[in-house]
């Protein structure tokens, strides 16, 4: 049994596909384990490398930076959705002298990145008299970097929508503003959905690189704290509990966005597009005259064919 985008593999295909799994897993065991024992044999793992974490204002401070992370992603997600918005708009429109200023504006945000945009905000800004805190360094380059892309991606999304979506708008009476907020907004969202949550998810990650500019978010305090000599430069323990709290946000983050995006999938103001481009029903001459016929006795009249 086969089709034309997979064949079902055969006896000599799934023992090789067994043989190649099992040498999977047999190489990243064979890494994992290898970090652990290097890990083990320099002493990572001893009480005093982790002995800092018995204190409670370790943790408060860790929450603390936590916390400082969290609000530079917040403001920076709402602010790139926005801003990506608004490009994505100004880049659909139909006249050109709007469209051009805008392409080049995606275009020019893309191409920069993040870590150069919170330089020339910190330390670029203040030699022409401009002094700006750290946090809105991090939150206007985010929101200027992932805004640009997140333009592309709405773009991308009502593109690939059917052109009877916006047509059956206009054909309602609705302008260009309501079809694009009704009918082409809510289907592109759907549909770009997963791609919506990979940026984010992005966006959340990079807030990290404010360490750099002396933003005291959650790197930048595992750095800090696994320089101190005198609780044994626990560089590695600190590293392991940051990259744990940074896995478990992302993972809390992807399951809220996939609650948002369940609701949005059963929200009945979500226009259905599944039988967009399913043909149209023909009507016969026979089926007409039958309609005509029923409607003349239902009337009391009579209708001549």
């Amino acid at each position: 049994m086969s089709s034309v985008l997979y064949d079902v593999p055969g006896p000599r295909a799934i023992a090789r596909n067994r043989i190649l799994g099992v040498l999977t897993v047999l190489v990243v065991a064979a890494v994992i384990g290898f970090l652990l024992w290097r890990l083990a044999a320099t002493g990572q793992f001893t009480a005093q490398k982790w002995a800092a974490f018995t204190y409670t204002n370790v943790w408060v401070n860790i929450g603390q930076a936590t916390l400082r992370t969290l609000a530079a992603f917040a403001a920076a997600a709402v602010g790139a959705l926005a801003l990506g918005f608004l490009l994505a708009i100004g880049r659909l429109s139909d006249h050109a002298w709007v469209r051009a200023p805008f392409t080049v504006v995606i275009e020019l945000l893309r191409a920069v990145p993040v870590l150069v945009f919170m330089f020339l905000l910190y330390y670029g800004l203040p030699v022409v008299g401009v002094r700006m805190e750290p946090y809105w360094a991090v939150v206007i380059a985010l929101i200027a970097y992932n805004g640009s892309v997140l333009a592309e991606v709405f773009r991308a999304g009502v593109e690939s929508l059917p052109r009877g979506q916006k047509e059956a708008g206009y054909a309602l009476g609705l302008r260009k503003s309501g079809v694009m907020r009704l009918i082409l907004l809510p289907q592109a969202i759907r549909a770009m959905m997963p791609v919506i949550i990979a940026q984010l998810v992005v966006t959340l990650k990079d807030t990290a690189l404010g360490f750099i500019i002396t933003y005291p978010e959650l790197l930048f305090y595992a750095k800090y704290l696994g320089s101190q000599s005198s609780i044994g430069s626990p560089i590695i323990p600190a590293t392991i509990v940051t990259g744990a709290i940074y896995i478990a946000l992302c993972l809390m983050l992807s399951y809220v966005a996939t609650l948002a995006e369940r609701r949005l999938r059963r929200s009945p103001r979500t226009v259905r597009v599944a039988g967009a481009n399913q043909p149209t029903q023909e009507v016969t001459d026979t089926e007409l005259i039958v309609a005509q016929r029923g409607l003349g006795k239902h009337d009391g009249t009579s209708t001549s064919v």
